[in-house]
């Protein structure tokens, strides 16, 4: 049988067209037990009608760098993606990633290339928006006041369509809110939904499409916010409120039905991932208390560390127009203030993984750095053994190791500080349950979060579903976000580039498929980095630290 042969006997490639429908954070955790219950009779249709499975994402599993390895088909070793900031040790600051820092070419591209129309609705790292043959509407994380479409005149009728239209969507907090404001951000949560609908059909029309994607980020923030109402340990203590996140979730579960019958108008392939999984926040580690402990860190006077936090919350107040570039200095001392020539080692920033970084001669700038490069590596191991080694007491009491994984960047990227300058030289991963952060709040090396203020929290298993003409129905696979661009690329009887870390996921076909690779291609980014406003990036920092990304 011809490998390329479809269903109706035509040579043809398993797919027509692809619609992809990403659900930041989703984990069958959660949505199977409702599932099973009959409460998300949709999804449990595309499940039992397709090909599904956990879908594995990177490490960290943090938004930045789990989407750009959906889109690029490579892991962050090669696009150079591990979180929200990026260190550049050679003016020792912080600056925002953003879509002009992947340094390989993303499946909007490729296709484009191939003469293929795509559409991207929302998906992180998507901005500055880029041409593409189609349309793009970038993510969240699109700084206040930039143009976050292409084309441009795209974002004209959007804001005449939708006049509310926002990134900067948080959720809301007020001592005296109550239900009745957590009920105004689940709405807000379940218009958010119903817009990604309209926006996929709005925009296909429009445009057209070969894939397009839809992104529904709130199904992290949801998980994030109301946690404890989804946690069997504590759901049952408020019941209204638990009640209130189902319904929630079932309403996603309506416009997963809608999307499903708008593929079957196309003869669409439908793909659903979610970047990475989701659990608990029970503690946040805290290693730079650690570092100090050990003599690694070296913290300035108390004094000299409450005038770092003024200055921050003063810079917040005034939200200064002056034009500040992302990369302000003054991130770095963000509530530590370290005296850095004294500082042999510091975590200076976490994304659920802690980003440590030697304080080097050489590498950091004259006046900083301290350790000698011959005695990089033997510092190196000897952090890393001792943070292996470290212990705290669960909230049973019990011992527990804080960070059961250490990694260099070699071993888990397989690449070196010398082909990407900011990346750590260890990645502190922690148990499950546990986020790093580079704060340093109290003497206990973990923060225990009360049940009380449960919050989630991103865990390594997201989800993966395939539904559609020629995918196996009632099929179990396990899967890796980097498989989904070759596999889009496959389906589409596209060519793979040689150099991508996925592979593609023959098990979701009812057919075989035949597989054919080609060269890469490099990537060429023609426009400049846009430079933001302090304001601007305060905004950034405040929208990602409601999430818990910054601390």
């Amino acid at each position: 049988m011809n490998p390329n042969r479809s269903t109706d006997g035509s040579d043809k490639p398993p797919f027509s067209r692809v619609l992809l429908v990403g659900l930041d954070g989703a984990t069958f955790d959660v949505f199977k037990p409702l599932m099973d219950r009959g409460l998300m009779p949709e999804l449990k249709s595309l499940v039992d009608g397709g090909t599904s499975g956990p879908l594995e994402s990177t490490k960290p599993p943090i938004t930045p760098a789990a989407w750009t390895t959906f889109m690029t088909g490579k892991g962050p070793g090669k696009h150079g993606i591990i979180d929200f900031l990026r260190y550049d040790p050679t003016r020792h600051d912080l600056s925002f990633n953003n879509n002009q820092k992947i340094s390989q070419k993303t499946i909007w591209q490729i296709l484009s290339d191939k003469n293929r129309k795509v559409g991207s609705i929302n998906v992180p790292m998507t901005f500055p928006p880029e041409p593409v043959n189609g349309f793009m509407i970038s993510g969240f994380d699109t700084p206040p006041g930039e143009d976050f479409t292409y084309p441009r005149e795209l974002q004209a009728e959007l804001l005449a369509k939708y006049p509310d239209y926002t990134h900067e969507k948080k959720w809301e907090r007020r001592a005296s809110g109550g239900d009745e404001l957590f009920a105004r951000n689940l709405a807000y949560i379940e218009h958010s939904f119903d817009r990604g609908y309209d926006l996929a059909r709005f925009c296909g029309e429009k445009y057209g499409w070969d894939v397009m994607m839809v992104l529904f980020k709130l199904v992290d923030n949801l998980q994030h916010k109301a946690w404890r109402y989804i946690d069997e340990r504590t759901r049952d203590r408020n019941p209204a409120r638990r009640d209130m996140t189902i319904d929630c979730l079932c309403k996603l579960d309506i416009v997963l039905g809608k999307l499903r019958r708008f593929a079957e108008e196309h003869n669409a392939t439908m793909l659903m991932m979610s970047d990475h999984g989701h659990g608990s926040l029970d503690g946040k580690a805290q290693p730079n208390l650690l570092l100090n402990q050990w003599g690694y860190l070296a913290l300035r006077s108390q004094p000299a560390r409450a005038m770092t936090r003024a200055q921050v919350w003063w810079r917040r107040f005034m939200k200064s127009r002056n034009g500040s570039p992302v990369g302000h200095p003054s991130r770095l001392d963000h509530d530590l203030a370290i005296d850095w020539p004294r500082t042999r080692a510091c975590v200076l920033h976490a994304g659920i993984y802690g980003f440590l970084y030697i304080n080097l001669k050489g590498r950091q700038p004259d006046g900083i750095g301290l350790v000698d490069p011959a005695d990089f590596e033997p510092l190196r191991n000897e952090i890393k053994e001792k943070l292996l080694r470290a212990k705290c007491k669960d909230r049973d009491g019990k011992e527990m190791t804080i960070f059961p994984e250490v990694y260099t960047t070699e071993e888990l990227y397989g690449c070196s500080r010398g082909e990407y300058p900011w990346m750590p030289d260890l990645l502190l991963a922690p148990a499950d349950g546990l986020a790093v952060v580079k704060k340093i709040r109290g003497r206990s090396l973990v923060r225990w979060v009360p049940l009380s203020r449960l919050e989630g929290t991103h865990r390594l298993d997201g989800i993966f579903v395939s539904y559609g003409p020629n995918i196996g129905a009632g099929g179990t696979i396990r899967a890796n976000l980097a498989d989904l661009a070759p596999t889009i690329l496959a389906g589409l009887g596209e060519r793979v580039p040689k150099d991508m870390d996925g592979r593609v996921l023959r098990e979701i076909f009812a057919e075989p498929v035949r597989v054919q690779y080609e060269p890469p291609t490099e990537r060429k980014v023609e426009e400049a980095e846009p430079v933001l406003t302090g304001e601007q990036m305060e905004e950034v920092a405040k929208r990602l630290g409601d999430l818990g990304y910054l601390d």
